[in-house]
């Protein structure tokens, strides 16, 4: 399991840097979009939606990626960018509560859903706006997306090495205090050196430094909110696109916490 989840994760790292690097904002856009459509319909699938209505919410959700991208820039986006802040500070309290909303139901259907929007749009608009903003926005992307990754790996790391403690035993007993505290020192002296590579000095690297612990620590959130789900919903992994690693979500559920708080820091520090 673990050669078949390094040699997947070795083809989707390049694939996803030149993806980053290479398409105008525009392609880019459109690219996450489509990425996100299939996250999100494994979001509503661990939710309890399925079959037609399943594939109606896509294409509403596909009609809203278009309204974002045309409304790109409109004041109201940063609001959207505000409540997927706000969003992961509540995610917090149901973390606390993980059998809220557990039951089957229509209308917790429909509030995991809500919850599911959002997770995915404000992250598009973040993802995006990131990498139009200035001609190192790709750059910047990319170093939103390492912190994530040198985040993980540090995490299995200081896991495997010194976890004891667990996390939050109930939704994922997996997860360790030591893991955390790898993937917050690994998420911040990555980002502290991407950073110092596009040219931060001073007391904004400090800043820099804090918003990447911020954005490691919700990222974090992010990963066991997903767990929750697949709790509730009585599955190991959302999918079985990638070999080793499960679904979109799996790949994707840090991310989706992290952006919203990465591009809101970026904005505070004016970078």
């Amino acid at each position: 399991m673990l050669l078949q989840r390094i040699l997947t994760a070795l083809v989707l790292a390049p694939l996803a840097i030149l993806i980053v690097l290479l398409p105008p904002t525009g392609v880019f856009g459109a690219i996450v979009a489509v990425a996100f459509l299939a996250a999100w319909g494994e979001w509503a699938q661990l939710s309890g939606l399925h079959g037609r209505a399943r594939v109606a919410l896509l294409i509403v959700a596909a009609g809203v990626f278009v309204l974002l991208w045309l409304a790109r820039d409109s004041a109201w986006l940063d609001w959207l960018l505000v409540a997927g802040v706000a969003w992961w500070l509540v995610a917090c309290l149901w973390l606390r509560h993980f059998a809220f909303a557990a039951a089957p139901t229509r209308d917790n259907t429909a509030l995991k859903l809500l919850a599911g929007a959002f997770v995915i749009f404000p992250a598009w608009v973040a993802l995006v706006g990131i990498h139009g903003h200035s001609p190192h926005g790709p750059w910047w992307t990319l170093l939103a997306l390492m912190i994530v990754w040198a985040s993980d790996i540090g995490a299995y790391a200081a896991g495997r090495a010194f976890g004891r403690r667990k996390l939050a035993p109930h939704i994922s007993p997996g997860k360790t205090w030591a893991g955390a505290y790898g993937a917050l020192v690994a998420g911040v002296l990555l980002a502290l050196i991407g950073a110092w590579l596009l040219g931060v000095r001073d007391a904004r690297l400090l800043a820099l430094a804090l918003l990447a612990a911020a954005t490691v620590a919700i990222s974090i959130v992010g990963d066991l909110f997903e767990s929750l789900l697949k709790r509730h919903a009585q599955v190991k992994d959302s999918g079985s696109i990638f070999p080793g690693h499960g679904g979109l979500m799996d790949r994707l559920d840090s991310v989706f916490a992290a952006l919203p708080i990465f591009a809101a820091g970026l904005w505070l520090l004016q970078l």
